[in-house]
């Protein structure tokens, strides 16, 4: 809901091409964070109840700093040495912001994995809904109290955002910073075998996940780049817009997904994590379709009401997108399921198969169809992911096919789940 109130702020008050560049802003700090999170990723939630705090808090904490001052150092010298090559991805006035959000994130990013890996799921989500709500009221201040209508009201938003859930993720943490503290008494050498052997152990698990995260980010962004330099910054913003009332389905599979994982990440029985796995996949597609379906149906004139005339091809772009939306619940799902069973590989080779897919629909469709061509990629995309996600699954796990018809028992055990995920956690 929130996300949809700060949709239509942007659609209304900024205008498509200011947000088509506050999206761009937004998807290269999605990429530079793809080396941060190589040791404060969605790794971190595996780690979590394995090491202890004070280690993966120590590398964490000096992996944000080294990577985001290397990144700074790059912009800064593509900035001065080669502009064209560094306004060819960076909106100009942007590369300080993108710092700033690359730092404040990586922090924010750390306090909700960790969250996850203690399995306070209801906190990591009050977190979440902190930093959405401030991000929220700090862009409608923007545009009405401070009368900033481009893309500086969205980016601004953001900082706040993260700034502010910082705040509060510290406080949720704090009860396990004495560890931090406890370790300073111990002896310094073994601390340091200590950090670089798990340094190491969680570089081995993090670049397999961030190999596939930085190729499904190239699948995005190659999106970006097609449509910016083929029909500019507006059909960026169209194109954004449309991605994100999807999204808002995206969520389902994306909460199921995160409750799978704090799960299995902590349980040794292979087949458990297996039956859990089917039960979620099941409910994630399903609830996602059926959303999809809604969305799909509403009329052209209602999107133009809500959005402004200006956003009409919204609608074209989410019919495009439906059948990827339901195909990306699945692979949440599966991917979740690699990674919290230390098989995070085949997310890797799963995304090589989307990249193959990628590159020639998009140049092929996106100059004929337009926007609505990047959608169908999209699907085409994640329909090639999932298929080569489901064959290692069933593979793996001799699961039928017949186990994928969804019963009433699902869903208790959905529910049963979330309520010990949400209330026996502090």
């Amino acid at each position: 809901m929130v996300g949809f109130v700060t949709l239509w702020f942007g659609t209304n008050f900024l205008g498509k091409e200011a947000w088509g560049i506050g999206a761009t802003v937004l998807v290269d700090v999605s990429l530079f964070l793809i080396l941060v999170e190589l040791l404060s990723g969605s790794g971190l939630i595996y780690f979590t109840p394995r090491k202890s705090f004070s280690t993966i808090y120590k590398l964490s904490h000096i992996w944000i700093f080294l990577t985001t001052s290397f990144i700074g150092l790059i912009l800064f010298l593509l900035y001065n040495y080669t502009p064209n090559i560094y306004y060819s991805f960076v909106p100009q006035g942007y590369g300080i912001h993108i710092v700033v959000m690359i730092f404040l994130y990586s922090f924010h990013n750390f306090n909700m994995n960790v969250l996850l890996g203690k399995e306070r799921v209801g906190a990591q989500n009050i977190l979440f809904i902190i930093q959405f709500m401030t991000q929220m009221t700090s862009m409608i201040i923007n545009i009405f109290i401070f009368n900033i209508r481009n893309a500086d009201a969205f980016v601004y938003s953001l900082i706040t955002g993260y700034f502010v859930a910082n705040i509060f993720g510290f406080i949720f943490l704090s009860r396990y910073l004495k560890d931090v503290k406890a370790e300073r008494d111990k002896d310094k050498e073994a601390a340091n075998d200590t950090l670089l052997a798990t340094a190491k152990e969680m570089l081995n698990f993090g670049s397999i996940i961030q190999l596939s995260t930085l190729v499904t980010m190239i699948n995005r962004r190659i999106s970006y780049i097609v449509i910016k330099n083929v029909f500019g910054d507006g059909d960026v913003g169209i194109y954004t817009s449309g991605t994100q009332v999807s999204e808002a389905t995206k969520l389902i599979g994306n909460s199921i997904a995160l409750v799978q994982f704090s799960s299995i990440s902590n349980m040794n029985d292979y087949k458990k994590a297996e039956e859990i796995s089917v039960t979620f996949l099941k409910l994630a597609v399903i609830l996602t379709a059926l959303c999809m379906v809604v969305v799909c149906l509403i009329p052209r004139s209602i999107y133009e009401w809500i959005f402004t005339p200006e956003f009409a091809e919204i609608k074209d772009v989410l019919i495009s997108l439906s059948p990827g939306m339901v195909f990306m619940a699945a692979n949440m799902i599966f991917s979740h399921y690699f990674s919290g069973i230390n098989l995070p590989k085949h997310n890797l080779y799963a995304s090589l198969v989307g990249l193959v897919i990628t590159i020639p629909s998009i140049f092929i469709l996106i100059p004929t169809l337009g926007i609505v061509g990047a959608g169908i990629s999209i699907s085409l995309t994640y329909l090639g992911t999932i298929l080569y996600q489901w064959i290692v699954f069933k593979k793996i796990n001799k699961t039928k096919t017949k186990e994928l018809i969804p019963t009433l028992n699902d869903f208790r055990t959905l529910i049963e789940s979330i309520k010990l995920q949400f209330f026996s956690k502090g």
